[in-house]
């Protein structure tokens, strides 16, 4: 109680001016110091924004950094499982479900490279970076306090011991003074002494941090490295499954033939005359040559646009359509209308207008 009395009177006295303060930092161990509180923030911050970053924190508290538990959902994840079990709903028999099946497995891969790229970021970066602005910095700053605290404490051991060797110069009381300024000196000494060890073990810890900021700077290359590193991997997993996805997708003979280039629908089709045109034709040789206004007259648009859908998918009831031949040369006409190349095609446009003439 006494030496906090004496401590806080020091401090009174050095706040109004009354008392010198002991300055035991170098200017350069001063600068260090400002430095600290400055990286503790930057440090803070950073690990804050870097954590929330990690999908593996989701529904977590930051503070927790959980990203360790190896039974965390990531949304790619759960996205995996969705499009798997929609696979399994389809079957293989669809290209739907062949899709979903491929683009399940190649979510779920890139789930597991970004749980490993996450715990890599979680044990190379996050956590350095919570033990600097947490720990280390903090120790560092606690150990000051203290340094200040011991420095008050020699401070004013000194000052009463300056004031006991000037009242036991006086004659009355040099016998009774002289004893109290000894014990006052040894206080003082003792006082010093503790500040110095202090003030050693804190200057080693202000020249370590300065000589471990190349340490603290490769967190962040690391940051970059293991980023890179995941979406290299992540590349190659996308690269190696998109020719498996083309081929499905060129194996697959059913493919809408409206709007689409006549080579392309031959070529996928096999076929020598494009589907729409061959099967419109026959039911009209069949069921239209004698219908009065054919092509000219419109057709129902709901039955129009049915009968398109069926020719899209390759399935047709001819027995429905052939009482309706308007309809089914609308579908003949919307086909050729529809062609991104006209069939008489654009490099022969010239010479059939010169025909024509």
């Amino acid at each position: 109680m006494k030496k906090q009395f004496n401590r806080m009177r020091q401090l009174a006295n050095q706040t109004v001016g009354r008392a010198e303060k002991t300055e035991v930092l170098s200017e350069d161990l001063l600068q260090v110091e400002k430095r600290l509180e400055l990286v503790k923030q930057v440090s803070h911050s950073t690990h804050k924004r870097l954590t929330a970053c990690l999908q593996g924190q989701q529904g977590a508290e930051v503070d927790k950094r959980s990203v360790k538990s190896p039974s965390k959902k990531l949304p790619l994840t759960t996205l995996a499982q969705c499009l798997l079990e929609g696979a399994a709903v389809l079957g293989d028999d669809s290209l739907l479900g062949k899709m979903l099946k491929l683009c399940g497995d190649t979510e779920d891969k890139l789930a597991q490279e970004l749980i490993l790229f996450e715990f890599q970021i979680e044990r190379d970066v996050v956590e350095p970076l919570y033990v600097l602005a947490e720990v280390e910095i903090p120790n560092i700053q606690k150990q000051r306090r203290h340094l200040a605290k011991l420095v008050l404490d020699m401070d004013s051991s000194r000052t009463r011991w300056q004031q006991s060797s000037k009242s036991s110069s006086h004659p009355s009381n040099q016998q009774q003074g002289g004893a109290k300024a000894d014990h006052l000196r040894e206080e003082m000494e003792e006082a010093a002494n503790r500040m110095e060890i202090c003030r050693d073990q804190l200057s080693a810890d202000m020249y370590n941090f300065v000589a471990k900021e190349i340490d603290y700077a490769n967190y962040f290359q690391t940051l970059i490295e293991v980023q890179a590193e995941y979406h290299r991997k992540s590349l190659e997993i996308l690269q190696s499954i998109l020719p498996q996805i083309k081929a499905h997708q060129e194996a697959w003979v059913e493919k809408p033939s409206f709007g689409k280039a006549l080579e392309e629908h031959l070529t996928v089709s096999g076929r020598e005359i494009a589907f729409p045109i061959e099967a419109c034709v026959t039911m009209l040789l069949e069921c239209g040559m004698q219908e009065e206004g054919l092509f000219r007259v419109a057709p129902s648009a709901s039955k129009l646009k049915k009968l398109k859908a069926s020719l899209d998918c390759g399935v047709l009831d001819v027995q429905e359509y052939s009482a309706d031949p308007h309809a089914i040369a609308g579908a003949l006409k919307s086909y050729l209308r529809e062609l991104p190349e006209p069939l008489m095609t654009f490099d022969l446009y010239d010479e059939w207008i010169q025909a024509s003439k």
